[in-house]
C-alpha cells in the first residue's frame, strides 16, 4: 500500500478575512504566517492581491520572510490578477474562474468553450512566469459533471 501524499494548505490569511468583523493587519498576517510556518504547514495561501495595494504589500511581506512554506495567493482567471501574483513573488497561485452554467452565461455572458480556453490561457501564462498553479472551479457543485470532466482531463 503506497502512502497517501497529503499536503496542507491553510487559507486562514485570505478565507479568515472573510468573517464578518475579521480584518488582520500586516502585522498579524506575518505572525500568523511565522505561527503556520512553525506548525508544519507546507503552503500558505498569503491572500488575494488583486483586492487592494494593501494586500498586495501584506502577500510581499509574507514571501519575504523566509518561511518554509511554499507562499501561494487567489487569481480569478484574468491577466492583471496572475501579474498581481506574479508581483508578489508568490511560489504558486490559486487560479479559480467560473464553471456552472449559470455563472457563465450570467456573471461572465461567455460559452464554456470561451471560458475554458480563458482559464487554461491563464494558466499557461502563470506556468510561464515560474508559477505552480492550482486550478479551481467556482460553483463546482452545481456544474454540469461532463464539463468538469473535460476541464480537468490531462490534455
Amino acid at each position: 500500500m503506497r502512502p497517501l501524499d497529503i499536503e496542507i494548505c491553510d487559507v486562514t490569511l485570505r478565507d479568515g478575512e472573510q468573517t464578518p468583523g475579521v480584518s488582520f493587519t500586516c502585522q498579524e498576517k506575518l505572525d500568523i504566517a511565522h505561527c503556520l510556518d512553525t506548525i508544519g504547514v507546507e503552503v500558505i495561501e498569503a491572500g488575494f492581491p488583486s483586492v487592494s495595494e494593501n494586500e498586495k504589500k501584506c502577500i510581499r511581506e509574507i514571501t519575504k520572510a523566509g518561511l518554509d512554506a511554499r507562499i501561494c495567493c487567489l487569481s480569478r482567471a484574468i491577466t492583471s490578477d496572475v501579474d498581481a501574483a506574479i508581483d508578489c513573488d508568490v511560489d504558486l497561485v490559486s487560479i479559480f474562474f467560473a464553471t456552472s452554467d449559470l455563472h457563465i452565461r450570467v456573471k461572465y455572458k461567455k460559452t464554456r468553450e470561451e471560458m475554458l480556453a480563458q482559464a487554461l490561457d491563464m494558466v499557461d501564462y502563470a506556468v510561464d512566469h515560474g508559477l505552480q498553479v492550482r486550478f479551481s472551479a467556482e460553483d463546482g457543485s452545481r456544474t454540469d459533471i461532463s464539463f468538469l470532466m473535460d476541464m480537468f482531463e490531462p490534455k
